[in-house]
This record gives structure tokens, sequence and C-alpha cells, in this order.
């Protein structure tokens, strides 16, 4: 069965899904300890999530990028989640998405949530045929994000690391795709 260009493939449940982040050990240690973010999480800027394992790993380089050494596995509701995309803009325009270039540049100035689909990874990190999606927080959904969405944070670095050295899909989190109501999928250029 052929997996669709644009699809959201997620570790989830009925109430949360999993969405990856890597941080310096500074943001990371505390945020992993109380389950929430520490005061010098800034969240006057943007902060991407991201529901793909390997991607993570990918723009992290397994956890060996400079101010990603740590990555956190963070758990949220899914009506959070849901609500990110249905407040969300493209970042790139998309003729298939806006009926024009001038709908798409309102959307992105008054919209709190960015989304882009970039080229998910296998376990080498090399590009796969298919998308993966990056969802990018400011503003209000980054407060909503750390003051009520968040239900864990686990801190996955050792998986991250073993995966590295193994390079076994076993290891993997269970990904699969994610039931998204058709206006959302519609909303973000979903297939």
């Amino acid at each position: 069965m052929r997996t669709p260009s644009r699809q959201i493939r997620a570790a989830y449940t009925d109430e949360t899904i999993t969405v990856y982040q890597a941080f310096s050990p500074e943001i990371a240690e505390p945020a992993a300890a109380t389950g929430r973010f520490p005061e010098t999480f800034r969240t006057e800027r943007m902060t991407w999530i991201k529901p793909s394992f390997l991607w993570l790993m990918h723009r992290s380089d397994w956890a060996r990028s400079a101010g990603q050494e740590r990555v956190l596995a963070i758990d949220i509701r899914r009506d959070g989640f849901e609500w990110a995309l249905a407040n969300s803009a493209l970042s790139p325009y998309d003729s298939r998405v806006h009926r024009s270039r001038d709908q798409w540049r309102r959307e992105v100035r008054r919209s709190p949530v960015r989304v882009q689909w970039d080229p998910e990874r296998g376990l080498g990190l090399q590009p796969l045929p298919w998308r993966a999606l990056q969802v990018g927080l400011r503003g209000e959904a980054v407060r909503r994000y750390v003051g009520g969405w968040i239900t864990s944070i686990t801190d996955v670095t050792p998986l991250a690391e073993r995966l590295r050295r193994e390079r076994e899909s076993a290891l993997l989190p269970a990904e699969r795709p994610y039931p998204l109501p058709d206006g959302l999928a519609a909303r973000i250029g979903a297939d």
C-alpha cells in the first residue's frame, strides 16, 4: 500500500499525541523532571514540535547538534494539537490550499501557528519520498502549549543514542497515521 505524500504519522492515544523537541540540558532536564518547561523556556519565540521521531533525529543530528543535545518526547492533548492545526497557516504558499497569494499572506500574518511538510527520514536519516509535518507555535499557541496541552515530558535521549548506534527499526516509537477531521486535513494540505 502506497504511503500518502502528506500524512501525519505519530504515536498517539485516544487523548494524547506525542511530539518531539530537542533542547539544551538546561531546558530539557528540568522539563523532564517536572513535566513542564522551566521559566528559562522562552515563550516569546516560535517553538517547533514534530510528530516524527526520525525527522527530529535528522534536525538534531541524533541529539548531537549544539543546543539540541537532549531529546524530549512530549505528550500533548489531542484537542490542543488539533486547535493548533485549525489555527495554522502553511509556511509556503500552496495553490491547492489557498485561493490566492494574498489570502495566504493574510493567514501567515494573523496565525499563531505555522505548519510545513518536510521530507520524512529513514533510519539512516536519508530523505524518504513522503513528508513529515512540522508545527511551529508562537504567541497564543506557545502559551496554550506550555500552559495546558502538555500531559507528560520524557527524556528519550538514550533512545536516540541507541538508535544512532544500532539502527534497529524495532526500537522506533510506533508511529501510525493520525486521523484528521476533513476540514483540518484540507487546511494543512494533507492527502
